[in-house]
């Protein structure tokens, strides 16, 4: 059995449904401290953070990932428990080999051969880890960065082992993400008999033009690194449940996926906008989730390229798609960000698996990206 799958196995066992780690960042922390990284709890609320350093020089390379898993499911529809991690037909199936426990093991072993083979190399080597990105992702990333912001710890590489393959291993890296913003939104109305509808005020009726116009709005062409910002509805709740009643309010949910061509401030406004159109009451909340971020160049890419030729003999292709990631926390402090790691076809599914495989060749990749940036 590999080191790296060996390792996978120990992390896939332990049911770290987030915000839980279940002792992932241990296993973790003593294998490293081994190999004189020094280490750091960063620890906020309920969530777990670790911060490992080698060295305490230029340039900082750093591995980041998370520990937390998204529920299950139903366990029946599984071929083998979610947290029993099992091989079948060169595959390792359980919650978290894919996103993204498969991509810490190769990124972990992957620093132990490199610093066995390499043990002066230059700059220094950081693994960065939290159990809460599966979640609202507020005690996580972004807590762990204030300090060293805080600190002036700058990391000038950062590598994210979230699952970015497609078709075959490292065929396709996230350079970027786009940003997200949810609006929850509550339109005003009144109450009353459905017999008596000029006595009420239909927050439904009076809302649904502007739904049509907010889902219809062009916000922008993209460009080309970016896909259109998207607006999608995720959920709309009225009504008392009972069928001879005008609801008093309406709640609905939408999020924006948006490029950099637009901001924070500009979607809100331009929402507003419309609402304020139609003359009826409301409140909206918004959260942002993150803004987007885009490693146009670099030598991070440039390494990660390279590597990947070097192991696999095919080029890759720089995609800025999928959802959000925390690497969206540490592009903004001025570091070179990519995203490389296992196959993304199963992720959040029932029976997610990566295959064994790809785990030698992940390995293999995070091993030179180091070389090339750091011998």
């Amino acid at each position: 059995m590999s080191e790296t799958l060996e390792l996978l196995k120990d992390l896939v066992s332990r049911e770290s449904v987030t915000p839980e780690d279940a002792g992932c960042q241990d296993v973790i922390a003593e294998r490293l401290t081994r190999l004189n990284f020094k280490e750091e709890r960063l620890d906020f609320n309920d969530t777990k953070n670790i911060w490992l350093r080698r060295g305490d020089v230029k340039p900082l390379f750093t591995f980041l990932g998370h520990t937390d898993v998204v529920p299950p499911g139903p366990l029946d529809a599984w071929l083998s428990p979610p947290f029993v991690p099992t091989v079948r037909d060169d595959k390792l199936y359980g919650r978290g080999t894919a996103d993204m426990k498969g991509g810490i093991a190769c990124f972990i072993t992957a620093v132990e051969r490199f610093i066995t083979k390499h043990p002066d190399h230059k700059g220094s080597i950081a693994v960065m880890l939290t159990s809460d990105e599966e979640g609202i992702a507020t005690n996580g990333v972004v807590k762990v960065v204030e300090i060293l912001e805080q600190r002036h710890e700058k990391i000038d590489w950062c590598l994210v082992g979230e699952p970015s393959s497609d078709k075959k291993m490292g065929d396709v890296i996230r350079v970027g993400r786009r940003g997200s913003l949810c609006a929850k939104l509550t339109v005003i109305g009144v109450q009353g008999h459905v017999a008596y509808p000029e006595m009420a005020d239909n927050p439904i009726h009076t809302f649904a033009p502007a739904l049509k116009e907010l889902t219809e709005e062009i916000w922008d062409h993209g460009n080309v690194f970016f896909p259109p910002t998207s607006l999608q509805v995720s959920n709309i709740n009225a009504g008392t449940g009972a069928e001879n009643i005008i609801p008093g309010f309406a709640e609905v949910q939408f999020n924006l996926r948006f490029c950099t061509e637009l901001n924070e401030e500009t979607i809100k406004q331009r929402t507003c906008a419309i609402l304020d159109k139609y003359g009826f009451k409301y409140e909206i909340i918004w959260r942002l989730s993150g803004n987007p971020f885009l490693t146009e160049k670099g030598q991070l890419i440039d390494a990660t390229h390279a590597a990947i030729k070097s192991v696999t003999g095919f080029d890759t292709l720089d995609d800025t798609g999928g959802g959000t990631s925390d690497g969206r926390f540490i592009a903004p402090t001025g570091a070179q960000v990519v995203e490389l790691g296992p196959l993304n076809e199963s992720i959040h599914k029932i029976n997610e698996n990566v295959t064994i495989g790809d785990l030698t060749i992940l390995t293999n990749i995070y091993e030179q990206i180091l070389v090339n940036l750091l011998v």
